[in-house]
């Protein structure tokens, strides 16, 4: 795209507010950085190189630092406000909706390879974050899973049950025990679910069963390298693994490690005692926010009201960061968990009003 041939005091805002924008993403990146090791160190330390570029490139064209400059967009404040406080998988999930909505591709004063440097900053902090998610993945399944299906269980549970005209007493006993008894299955349910996809995936892997007998084995004619097929390797590499290992246990040498051999366990799985205590605290912390106008002394219309509206919020909540660690929209995560809620809440209400009386 051809820039004008005279840019406008608005075009000049416009690089300002550009400007201030790459100088905050920088330092959001530097913070991070800061608190990495290794490798990712250095692609944090790259992109902030990489956004240092795209500053300078405005700088040329203001003429060099302007008197005054604007405020970063309000993303861009909360991003570095995230960076400071919070975990890296937030700040990173951020930060991947961000570089996708970079302007530089339509903006006439914008080069193509600025737009194209977005692109790839954008692919190379889903990677990042994509990190992140793996490690986090586990375990944070089981927690949203468990919030979700505490506030969702146990208001169905309390609305049903109030709406057939019991004592209010009647409604918070039966929301404590819907609690306790959901937030220890889920516990349990998790744990069993866990530790047994693991002890699955522990039976698949290589063992030492058959090492004592490779010196034995006859150089050209022997089955291990068919035990290598089984794990996947095509044909000529079987062969040639198979060799290589009989030779070295033949030789004395030392045996070729076993985690050249072995499919690394998926780090998904979790650990079972973590995945089983955040079901279960997660759980009970969504069980418990239905029941808190009846603890607080409400009854009737006032405390179903008054759930729903607290309950309402917490799926909002737990939609919107399912919507931002999985780089999608929050907002539209966060009404499809709000209309889920809702809408098993409304069917139990209905049954209990059909074999009760109405609320209040």
């Amino acid at each position: 795209m051809t820039a004008p041939a005279q840019p406008t005091a608005r075009d000049r805002r416009r690089w300002e507010r550009y400007l201030v924008n790459e100088r905050a993403e920088a330092r959001v990146y530097r913070q991070l950085a800061a608190r990495r090791e290794g490798e990712e160190r250095e692609i944090l330390t790259a992109l902030a190189d990489a956004e240092g570029r795209h500053e300078a490139h405005w700088l040329h064209l203001l003429g060099g630092e302007p008197a005054r400059l604007p405020r970063p967009d309000a993303g861009t404040v909360v991003l570095a406000w995230m960076a400071r406080r919070f975990g890296s998988i937030f700040v990173l999930a951020l930060a991947q909706n961000a570089e996708a909505r970079s302007p530089y591709e339509s903006d006439p004063f914008a080069t193509p390879a600025m737009a194209a440097d977005e692109k790839i900053h954008h692919e190379v902090v889903r990677g990042l974050a994509a990190r992140g998610r793996r490690r986090l993945s586990g375990t944070f399944r089981a927690a949203v899973f468990g919030a979700n299906d505490g506030l969702v269980s146990n208001l169905a549970l309390i609305l049903g049950i109030g709406a057939t005209g019991v004592a209010p007493q009647f409604v918070l006993f039966s929301g404590i025990a819907g609690l306790l008894a959901g937030a220890l299955s889920m516990g349990a349910g998790e744990f069993v679910s866990v530790r047994s996809q693991r002890e699955l995936l522990e039976a698949t892997e290589p063992n030492d069963y058959a090492d004592d007998a490779l010196p034995h084995l006859d150089l050209d004619a022997n089955e291990l390298a068919l035990v290598y097929r089984t794990r996947g390797m095509p044909q000529p590499e079987a062969l040639e693994r198979a060799r290589l290992v009989v030779t070295a246990a033949q030789g004395g040498a030392a045996p070729v490690p076993r985690s050249a051999d072995r499919a690394a366990e998926d780090d998904v799985v979790g650990s079972a005692w973590s995945a089983a205590l955040s079901s279960f605290l997660f759980f009970a912390s969504g069980a418990i926010i239905p029941v808190l106008p009846w603890i607080f002394g409400l009854s009737g219309l006032a405390a179903v009201v008054t759930a729903l509206l607290l309950v309402g919020m917490a799926l909002m909540a737990t939609g919107a960061m399912v919507g931002l660690l999985s780089g999608g929209p929050p907002l539209r995560r966060a009404l499809r968990q709000l209309l889920i809620g809702y809408g098993a809440a409304a069917v139990t209400y209905v049954l209990g009003w059909v074999f009760g009386v109405s609320v209040g």
